[in-house]
């Protein structure tokens, strides 16, 4: 059984959950000891595309006049398309039409999450829906003191100083302006926005909230990764993820991963997996500023039970799954 592992606008998506995604999948087939190829015109048995352009979708077809089977990965819905680059909601019911049709040229899609998948099944499509997690190499996130310092000289970060944290794009969709909104009301705590997107695909109010529209103590470092970011995993005092709509949230596993606390917004893609024992998901803002404050203060601690969650979206878990799936696939008429 040999895989193709599809990125298409590699360069692009890097930055991104799919960009991470693809990663975890080349470690999950690597435990698994099944050989896999990254060029599509390798030989193959199953072509599995993590992505949506036309040159996925010509692979695609050329892959099923071949005779071989296809895997689309459902890291993407139209739900979460809203709310991101300009131009975005207008788009949104097109994409939700394109989704659709990739999505149903493929014999098997693979999803996230129960909620993503509940998502794609909703738009129509017949092809059977798996859901399995993008996965966690918890070895990456342990706690150290050498990726610990790398953080805090890189942020000059004082003693006794509180961190807050985040890892996400430029949208209004992760919810940056209410990232902005709960540091503008904890002025003695540092928070530090993780991640970046090209200023000029979004819309302007994010553009002027990254460059100047925040407070002193709110931070846009742009994309760091390595020592400093698995640093202030772990560093950190509490993760702070106010997104509104997820297929999954690899950055939520990420902080979980690196026993961490992590402050989320309540929403449907974690029911199933993440609840108020393992994290604390709350609505408004208002809850947001209570939540971290008691979180800092060591009010709240669920770290424990957060990593539990964790190890059970472990790499090695997923693989299994993963080489269920496309077992199953390869053995199917």
């Amino acid at each position: 059984m040999k895989i193709l592992l599809y990125l298409e606008g590699e360069n692009f998506l890097r930055k991104s959950g799919i960009g991470r995604a693809i990663l975890h999948q080349k470690r999950a087939l690597d435990i698994a000891g099944v050989d896999y190829t990254t060029d599509p015109h390798d030989d193959f048995d199953i072509a599995h595309i993590n992505t949506y352009g036309i040159k996925s979708l010509m692979l695609i077809f050329r892959a099923k006049r071949m005779g071989k089977k296809v895997i689309c990965h459902g890291h993407s819905t139209m739900e979460d398309f809203r709310n991101s680059f300009v131009g975005s909601n207008v788009l949104a019911p097109l994409v939700k039409k394109y989704l659709t049709f990739l999505y149903s040229q493929a014999d098997m899609i693979i999803t996230p999450t129960d909620y993503s998948k509940k998502l794609i099944a909703s738009y129509g499509v017949k092809a059977p829906i798996v859901a399995i997690s993008n996965g966690i190499d918890l070895s990456k996130y342990k706690k150290s003191t050498v990726k610990e310092l790398a953080f805090k000289q890189h942020f000059d970060i004082k003693d006794g100083e509180k961190v807050v944290m985040c890892a996400a794009l430029y949208f209004k969709r992760k919810g940056i302006d209410d990232f902005v909104a709960v540091a503008k009301r904890m002025p003695d705590v540092r928070f530090i926005w993780f991640g970046e997107t090209n200023l000029w695909t979004v819309p302007g109010w994010v553009r002027r909230l990254v460059k100047k529209n925040h407070p002193s103590n709110a931070e846009f470092p742009g994309y760091i990764k390595g020592d400093i970011y698995e640093g202030a995993m772990t560093a950190s005092d509490a993760f702070f993820f106010p997104s509104h709509e997820e297929t999954e949230g690899i950055v939520v596993l990420e902080a979980l991963a690196s026993d961490q606390n992590v402050v989320a917004r309540d929403i449907p893609v974690y029911a199933g997996w993440l609840d108020n024992s393992a994290a604390t998901l709350v609505k408004t803002n208002d809850d947001f500023v209570s939540a971290l404050s008691d979180t800092i203060s060591g009010k709240i601690d669920k770290r424990d039970r957060g990593y539990q969650v964790a190890e059970s979206r472990s790499i090695e878990n997923i693989s299994t799954l993963l080489v269920a799936a496309y077992t199953r696939l390869l053995n199917q008429q």
